[in-house]
């Protein structure tokens, strides 16, 4: 049996097959979020604006280079639609164009001075064009909501119109069809060509094939004279002469008045696969390295392929390669890799990048479309970088000490005030960028933190049809300041988190968290019950403790004495929760759970865009200093506040703190060393064979004092950080993974 695909090189839409168009009159209001057939968008984060619209909801552009596309078949009437602006700003730039190819696009209307008020427009489009366009051409401030978008139909099609079909499939002009064929062995392709017009025959003059392979191809048979609204056929056979690649056009000649010629590339296939690419892309090197985001880019193969496939492995180097025949989209696994790009751009962003982690790439080139696909996997072009295991500024800290009596109040100055951003906007601004990461099938997902539920979903991320929410770690209802919505408070990024909405956040409710001993109701790893005093607290998954504990320290920190009010964690909750949240366990969570490369990567991304930085996560000793049931200094704590869970022995008298963060890692990581004075500091890092394999010895001041450590070659397993100073000395468990 011979195997038949098409493509079309026209647009990169997402959410439509190349050849779907949209049959006329065709109309949207955006009531779900399905598009209609030859309905597109391009937009690297989409939103689905559900507050406002003409009649609600809208779609929202919040963008340079969000494009809505939509693409029909036959003579278009007037385009009307409603269009508003949000926040907009002069100088900005939203276009609605046309285009016969969509390649080539004129400007219908510029709209360059929007009302906040949803407003109807008229525009009239050419009647050769098959495309029209929402293009935020140019954002300079604000966004701009489209509604209610419609296009007639126009009048009836010219005396004579060309149409070419394979089968129940149109191939427009400047499409491509791809046949394939044994090598030597003849394989008819019969195109029917249609005449759309009402009223005259339509002549076709030839049907000729030129190109690269052009004698593997041959016109057999051209009808004539075609009658209105009927139909014939023009064969093609396909003889191709060799394996691979089998490259010709077929150009049709005819009366019709706006298109002539009618252009069809013929993407012929001699046996399995097109031909190899012959050269690897070359170069590929790294920027805007940060702890949760880098760029990459790489020079174009000498020989221009049709596409790059780029792998990516966390720890190691890559040794999968993509399979021939086989078509991935990003986030599709290929054996321990995952594909984060497919394309034929010479650039990419990679997500889900936590800090002080190793990341290697591998780029293939390939040819050939569908399951004729054929990669080049000698020599691919690899390349390796290591993600910032922190992006705390140097002395960020400085000044603020734990014995200073002005502690908490210098720790709130630091962190308060900072740029407040909007609840509605946590989608865009932190799930889409930072929070999700890709899955099979060009699919995303999102994580519950407290049961660990994986989210999968396609792109736009919408809360409600997700049936997820944004847990406040730190009850709405225990702030002082409840119930006023809208408050930097209420929509402080820091304690803001992806959950479940049924499942966990509505089970949590305003219930203080705690360790559950009977549990009453449980969803995957988060439970919800009584503690050991018959208390009702909500459990979360293990590996998300620590994080919440420093939510919960940190929006009490930043907001105590705002307004007057103080910040202490409320005891009693309310009438019906007569007891309040227990600082203990959650300085005991501090300590167990400390930061990973996750919660590090989150704090200097949510920094980047809010400005201020969750001093817990920084240091986890900071915990130890405030009573956050008076939210008042503590002085001379035991720290840790928890020294059982590390295992330090009652008889080492070295009082000085340190952090290892993140912890685990590959070897890469930084010490917070917080010293009582200026002194020398002897390091030791001990296998479990007892063996000291790593030693330095560390110049410190009073204080805090970050210090990076690399240690290369270590084999992943379990070791103790020592650290002696004339005190004595204590350790501290590290993880190598």
């Amino acid at each position: 049996m011979k195997k038949i695909l098409y493509t079309l090189s026209l647009i990169v839409a997402v959410n439509l097959s190349v050849f779907a168009q949209a049959v006329l009159p065709t109309a949207w209001s955006f009531l779900n979020t399905t598009f209609p057939t030859g309905w597109s968008i391009i937009d690297p984060t989409p939103l689905y604006y559900t507050g406002s619209g003409n009649t609600p909801p809208a779609y929202k552009f919040d963008a340079t280079g969000d494009q809505m596309i939509i693409f029909f078949a036959s003579n278009p009437g007037n385009v009307t639609y409603y269009l508003a602006g949000n926040s907009f700003t002069a100088g900005g730039i939203f276009l609605v164009e046309e285009s016969v190819n969509g390649t080539s696009w004129t400007t219908l209307r510029s709209h360059t001075a929007p009302t906040t008020t949803y407003t109807a427009f008229t525009d009239v489009p050419a009647s050769a064009s098959r495309y029209i366009r929402f293009h935020y051409s140019l954002k300079v401030g604000g966004n701009i909501g489209l509604d209610d978008v419609a296009i007639a139909a126009g009048a009836a099609g010219p005396a004579q119109e060309i149409n070419i079909k394979q089968g129940t499939t149109t191939i427009v002009t400047g499409g491509t069809y791809t046949p394939n064929s044994s090598v030597g062995v003849n394989t008819p392709i019969t195109f029917i060509v249609e005449n759309l017009g009402t009223v005259t025959a339509l002549n076709i003059t030839s049907a000729t094939i030129s190109g690269t392979n052009a004698a593997d191809f041959n016109v057999s048979t051209t009808p004539a004279m075609i009658a209105a609204a009927s139909t014939g056929n023009l064969i093609v056979d396909f003889t191709p002469a060799a394996a691979g690649t089998r490259n010709a056009i077929l150009t049709i000649v005819s009366d019709d008045a706006d298109e002539n010629p009618y252009i069809i590339n013929l993407y012929g296939i001699g046996g399995t696969y097109a031909s190899e690419p012959t050269a690897q892309a070359t170069n590929l090197t790294f920027s805007n390295i940060k702890s949760y985001t880098l760029s990459a880019s790489f020079t174009a193969a000498s020989t221009a392929p049709e596409g790059y496939i780029i792998l990516r492995k966390k720890g190691s180097a890559i040794t999968d390669s993509p399979a021939d025949g086989s078509v991935y989209q990003r986030g599709d696994m290929i054996g321990s890799s995952k594909v984060v790009y497919n394309g034929t751009a010479t650039s990419f962003t990679p997500n889900n990048i936590v800090a002080g982690t190793d990341y290697y790439f591998a780029v293939f080139t390939y040819s050939g479309p569908g399951a004729y696909r054929n990669y080049l996997t000698t020599s691919p072009l690899t390349a390796n970088v290591t993600s910032l295991s922190t992006m705390q500024p140097a002395g960020y800290y400085t000044g603020i000490s734990t014995a200073s009596a002005t502690f908490l109040a210098d720790l709130h100055t630091k962190i308060y005030p900072h740029t407040h951003l909007f609840y509605s906007n946590y989608g865009p601004a932190v799930v889409t960028p930072f929070a999700s990461r890709d899955t099979t099938g060009d699919n995303r997902v999102v994580t519950c933190v407290y049961s660990g539920e994986n989210k999968v979903y396609t792109e736009p991320f919408d809360w409600t049809t997700n049936g997820f929410s944004r847990e406040h770690t730190y009850c709405h209802n225990w702030m002082p300041t409840e119930p006023a919505l809208g408050l930097e408070e209420y929509e402080d990024y820091h304690h803001l988190f992806p959950t479940n909405q049924n499942s966990a956040n509505a089970v949590r409710s305003n219930y203080p968290l705690g360790e559950v001993v009977t549990a009453t109701s449980t969803y995957l790893e988060g439970e919800f019950g009584l503690n050991a005093k018959g208390e009702t607290v909500y459990e979360p998954r293990d590996s998300h403790k620590g994080d919440a504990a420093r939510a919960i320290f940190y929006e009490a920190t930043c907001y105590t004495t705002i307004g007057g009010n103080s910040w202490a964690l409320r005891n009693p909750i309310s009438g019906t929760i007569p007891y309040g949240q227990n600082q203990n366990i959650l300085k005991t969570w501090n300590f167990q759970d400390q930061p990973d490369a996750w919660e590090i990567a989150r704090n200097d991304f949510i920094e980047s865009i809010q400005g201020n930085r969750n001093p817990f996560v920084d240091s986890i000793q900071f915990a130890c200093y405030i009573d956050f049931a008076t939210m008042t200094k503590l002085s001379g704590p035991n720290v840790p506040c928890n020294a059982e869970v590390l295992g330090i022995a009652d008889d080492q008298k070295n009082n000085d703190q340190m952090q290892i963060t993140p912890n685990p890692n590959n070897g890469n990581f930084v010490v917070n060393y917080t010293s009582a004075k200026n002194q020398k500091v002897s390091v030791k890092l001990i296998d479990m064979l007892g063996q000291v394999v790593y030693t330095n010895e560390l110049k410190v001041i009073s204080g805090i004092n970050p210090i990076e450590i690399s240690v290369q070659n270590l084999k992943k397993g379990i070791y103790l950080f020592e650290y002696v100073t004339e005190k004595g000395k204590q350790t501290e468990k590290l993880v190598i993974e």
